[in-house]
This record gives C-alpha cells, structure tokens and sequence, in this order.
C-alpha cells in the first residue's frame, strides 16, 4: 500500500497522528459496537494506537495490524506488549489475508491516504465474515480538524499556492458523501455515517507547533519547505490566533468522519 503522503519515522508519526488516534478510538470503538470475543484487523495500523485501544476497550480473542511501512510494524510489534496482538506488512489493496476470517476490520485516520479507498474497502470487506463489521475514519479536513485548519488558513494568507496542498481540498472522501459512496461502492450494507469529537490539548504553543517541523505529512513537508523567515511568520500569525489557557494550554475541539458497514 503506496500512500499519497509516506510516513518514514514512527516517532514523528506517534507525535503528528498516533497521539489523537488515541484519543479519537474510544468513541470510534464504542460506535462500531462489536462483541466481545471478536477477531479484528487494523488496516493501516501504523505504530499501533487503534490496536492498543481495540485491546484495551472491545475485549477481543485477536487483533491483527497491517501498514506498509516495516519500521512502523517492528515500531508496533516493540510497544504493543500484548499476546493478543500481532503485526505485518501488508498492502490495503490487496490482503494477503484469508477472506472471512475476521469479525471486524478499520482503517483509522488513513483511509485518504490509500491511492484506491474503494479497493482497499472491498478487500476489508472480504476478510470479514458474512455480517460482521466494515469501518473507518478520517479527519474532517475542510472544516473540523482544527489543528490543520489554523495552520492552512494562515498558510494561505502568506502564499496562496499553497491552498493545493490543503487536505480539505485534496482529500474529497473526507466528508459524509465522499465515506458514504465508497462504503456502496464496495456493495457494504447497513451504512452509517456519523461525526466523532476529540478535544486536542496541547502543553503550549511549542507543543502545537513541534509537528509541523517534523517534515511528516502533507502540512510539515509544506513547513520544511519554506524558509526560516517565511516558517517564522506562519507561526507568529498562528500564535496571535491561539488562545491559551490560564496555565498557558491550548485545547482545540477536532472533528472526523466515521463510517460503518456490514
């Protein structure tokens, strides 16, 4: 599985998505409804965040995480210390993977980075047993990932070009109609979309700001991009923006898409 964007370093990675999949999962899990004592896949696993809470919140036998990248599977395969657990290389687009072997499969917070969503959808689709569950989630790019959104927006007074780079306008499955239509187009039933809330906190600006200088990701490999000067003014613009709290933490309230069939 080739994505559009190429994750090389799992610690940045665990800094820039890891940290909120984390936090987005609980209420993902908990919408997904599964039984206990189910068999899951984590498509697009990267350094285990999904597979950690699957293990931790839906009691099941097994999960099983694919990615692409084998230093974010042996990254994985080093932190999840769980029996239950287990990871591989493997392409999205074509599982090597028995058909009708899990009970459930999820791609979280990456689905938009898959070259053919809808591939990768159907082969989900096929491991999973007759009536089990097919999911997946995104960033709501165009509106409500809020740590994205400030940045691009202030990217863009600075140099319009740059609104190209922007996830919202790139990533058109990042929205209800976008989910929806390759959940149909992969012939999954009983589809249903819906908004998933998590609340960003960040120790301070230096804290909100650190990812972006990781290089990792459509919005830092625009920041590495520039220079110094053109960077700094970015940050200042977006600094000016921010409202931390008393104890100087900032908190923003992000969105994503989920999206479940059977």
């Amino acid at each position: 599985m080739k994505r559009h964007y190429v994750f090389e370093k799992p610690e940045l990675y665990e800094q820039y998505v890891g940290r909120w999949s984390r936090r987005l999962a609980p209420e993902f899990i908990r919408w997904l409804d599964v039984a206990p004592g189910s068999r899951w896949l984590d498509v697009g696993c990267g350094t285990g965040a999904f597979t950690s809470a699957v293990l931790e919140r839906a009691a099941p036998t097994a999960v099983v995480g694919i990615d692409p990248s084998k230093p974010f599977v042996e990254h994985a395969r080093s932190t999840v210390d769980d029996p239950r657990a287990s990871f591989e290389v493997g392409n999205a687009m074509s599982l090597d993977l028995p058909s009708a072997s899990f009970d459930a499969a999820a791609a979280t917070l990456v689905l938009n980075f898959v070259p053919d969503p809808v591939a990768a959808i159907k082969e989900m689709r096929r491991v999973v047993r007759p009536g089990g569950t097919v999911g997946a989630s995104v960033w709501d790019y165009a509106e409500g990932m809020r740590m994205l959104r400030v940045f691009w927006d202030a990217a863009a007074e600075f140099d319009p070009a740059s609104s190209a780079l922007d996830e919202g306008r790139r990533f058109s499955i990042c929205n209800p109609d976008g989910l929806r239509n390759c959940f149909e187009q992969a012939e999954l039933e009983k589809i249903d979309v819906r908004s998933l809330q998590v609340e960003m906190v960040f120790n301070g600006f230096d804290d909100y700001w650190a990812p972006f200088l990781g290089g990792q990701g459509p919005a830092p490999a625009y920041a590495m991009s520039l220079t110094d000067v053109e960077r700094g003014r970015i940050a200042e613009l977006i600094r000016s923006r921010l409202t931390p709290d008393a104890d100087g933490s900032i908190r923003m309230t992000s969105s994503a898409w989920a999206v479940r069939g059977s």
